[in-house]
């Protein structure tokens, strides 16, 4: 005969931990709210699987990050043709409009009061760790083309989860410790580190920030250069070794497929030094690209949990 709290065969239950209270409970999980606008991911650089594999594992983490997320993905040198693996980001922007007025069509048919929409049908977040002026240009006549009303939110960085992910990109490529309260030393650690990007000015800048964070947490000289300017990486290699660095270490401050092929290789060979990969999946980017959609939308954790 069983008990009312457990099975004949005496085997324990699993049963419910209770919440904590107080100052130390934790906070509710934070979900999309219903009927927010959709979430588009803009995809740099020309198309292929790698990108589209990059894009959706970042889209994944961004919805385990906020649970109920509408999330797409569009790529600025996408195909507008139907059906597309590859689909332009004005075709994607012009499908959720006209998804968002068909939910609503059918649900006035049913019989239900709608309100009448408020917000954009969708925020496009860039996928690009500093502003890339040109790109960025690309992105806005992008939602000009599309019948979407959309906005678009901030780019990634600077931020220290950047910084972050430079450091692991260092120590997996051995140029730099994992930690610096570790003893042991790592022999072909960098003495000094070159943030390199894409984009003009504006984005030396923004990897100049995100440098900054860098060498704080690694207690060594770090300096900004633009991968597609010649002679700058070349130019502040230089620097580096005047100052009194003699193992350099290039660590681009790129997602990936913002940046020409080829162009990492020549700077490497130009300032004879060794490189870390690219930031690529690395986690905190679905944690940014939603910090910057809810912030596009004028979202905290906590209303976006309602």
């Amino acid at each position: 005969m069983s008990s009312p709290t457990g099975p004949a065969n005496g085997l324990p239950v699993r049963m419910p931990r209770p919440r904590p209270a107080g100052r130390h409970r934790r906070p509710e999980p934070a979900v999309a709210p219903e009927g927010a606008p959709a979430l588009v991911l803009a995809v740099p650089g020309a198309p292929s699987a790698a990108s589209r594999g990059l894009a959706e594992e970042i889209i994944s983490i961004g919805r385990s990050e906020l649970p109920g997320l509408d999330a797409r993905i569009g790529f600025l040198e996408g195909d507008d043709a139907e059906g597309s693996e590859f689909p332009a980001l004005s075709r994607v922007l012009t499908s959720v409009a006209a998804e968002r007025v068909a939910r609503a069509e059918f649900a006035r048919t049913a019989g239900h009061e709608v309100p009448a929409p408020t917000g954009p049908d969708a925020v496009v977040v860039p996928l690009l760790a500093g502003p890339d002026a040109d790109l960025l240009r690309r992105m806005r006549q992008a939602v000009m083309d599309s019948s979407a009303a959309a906005e678009l939110a901030e780019v990634l960085g600077p931020h220290p989860l950047l910084a972050e992910g430079l450091h692991v990109r260092l120590s997996e490529a051995g140029l730099a410790r994992a930690d610096r309260a570790r003893l042991f030393t790592v022999t072909t650690a960098a003495d000094g580190i070159i943030v390199a990007t894409t984009g003009g000015e504006e984005a030396v800048q923004a990897a100049a920030v995100t440098g900054m964070l860098l060498a704080a947490r690694l207690a060594v000289p770090v300096k900004a250069a633009a991968l597609d300017q010649e002679g700058s990486v070349a130019a502040v290699a230089e620097q580096l070794r005047s100052e009194g660095s003699t193992q350099l270490a290039l660590a681009p401050y790129l997602i990936g497929p913002e940046a020409a092929e080829g162009l990492l290789d020549t700077a490497c060979k130009e300032a004879d030094c060794a490189a870390a990969e690219v930031l690529g999946a690395y986690s905190a980017l679905g944690k940014l690209v939603v910090t910057q959609y809810s912030a596009a939308l004028g979202l905290t954790q906590g209303a976006a949990a309602h």
